[in-house]
């Protein structure tokens, strides 16, 4: 399956294994074992996306290509506890990458429709997408679908930026302007948001769209609790709900916009673990980029623990 101009293609479960090595141990079921069989009807449905041309087009750094992969090598070997979950596949970039921003604009807009698509073709309305890798471009698609699919118009976003910009053209720092606009999305929490990044078009969207907003700075000064904060959005809402986390949002964590200051991974994994996952119409982990080769294992394994939490989430282990 491949998008309208054949710059993305979706790779099937059995060509990534193809792609990636797996060895079982004996007398243990892990994930690989697992998932090398087709699952009837699984309650989560994990797709990767494999491309950084939404973060290029946002002026940013390039790596998201690469967190799938690594999420992948290692989320097959862990342990299988009983999760009923499969693997839809990974959409991966085949095109030539563009030599400036307008150009991976429009590849952009090729991927939000080519995601859209393999989301209608491969998730049912009863199943839970886990999306992993790329960039936040990715989250518009994935909105218009859970709008459509599921009635989703409310979503929360731990992120260290709004993701509100402009809407001139398509990248990655705008893909919930896009969706206020286009009134798929009616309510937009947004917590952990580096204050001292926010410039005045964003600062006059937030206020004129009512975006629910939780600075960074007032989590440090105790003014805010990130559990309380995202357990009233919770406990409000009366819709499936997406959940947006942002590797950028934690410290020192290798992603697109990677900062010394944020929360810990295993505060992320806290909150995630705290949440009823029944709730979820999806869940999408982004913004991950791999620009050392150290930084494999250190993504490979962030993105398969919140991975394996947001489905502890929903299901006894």
């Amino acid at each position: 399956m491949k998008s309208k101009h054949s710059n993305f293609e979706l790779r099937s479960k059995t060509q990534l294994f193809a792609d990636h090595l797996f060895i079982g141990r004996t007398g243990e079921e892990r994930m690989g074992d697992f998932l090398k069989s087709t699952q009837k009807e699984p309650r989560v449905v994990v797709l990767g996306i494999s491309e950084a041309v939404g973060p290029f087009a946002n002026y940013g750094r390039t790596g998201s290509e690469f967190a799938f992969s690594a999420f992948f090598r290692h989320f097959l070997n862990w342990p299988h506890h009983g999760q009923s979950v499969d693997i839809a596949g990974n959409i991966a970039f085949v095109g030539t990458f563009p030599a400036d921003v307008e150009s991976a604009s429009l590849l952009v807009e090729e991927l939000d429709a080519f995601v859209f698509d393999v989301l209608m073709s491969f998730v049912s309305p009863t199943q839970i997408p886990i999306i992993i890798g790329g960039g936040h471009n990715n989250a518009l698609p994935l909105m218009r679908w859970a709008h459509q699919v599921k009635g989703c118009s409310t979503v929360l976003n731990i992120d260290a930026h709004t993701d509100c910009r402009a809407i001139n053209r398509r990248h990655s720092g705008n893909s919930f302007s896009f969706a206020i606009a286009e009134g798929i999305l009616s309510a937009y929490h947004v917590f952990g948001v580096h204050a001292y990044g926010i410039n005045s078009f964003m600062r006059d969207f937030i206020k004129t769209h009512q975006v629910d907003v939780r600075y960074f700075e007032s989590y440090l000064t105790g003014d805010h609790s990130l559990a309380a904060d995202i357990r009233q959005v919770f406990l409000k809402a009366t819709e499936p709900l997406g959940l947006e986390i942002d590797m950028d949002c934690i410290a020192n964590m290798p992603s697109s916009a990677s900062s010394p200051s944020g929360w810990r991974l295993d505060d992320i994994r806290k909150v995630v673990l705290s949440l009823n996952g029944n709730q979820y119409a999806y869940v999408h982990l982004t913004e991950g980029a791999i620009t050392q080769s150290e930084h494999e294992r250190t993504i490979g394994r962030a993105l398969s623990y919140l991975c394996l939490d947001a489905i502890a989430s929903m299901e006894s282990l």
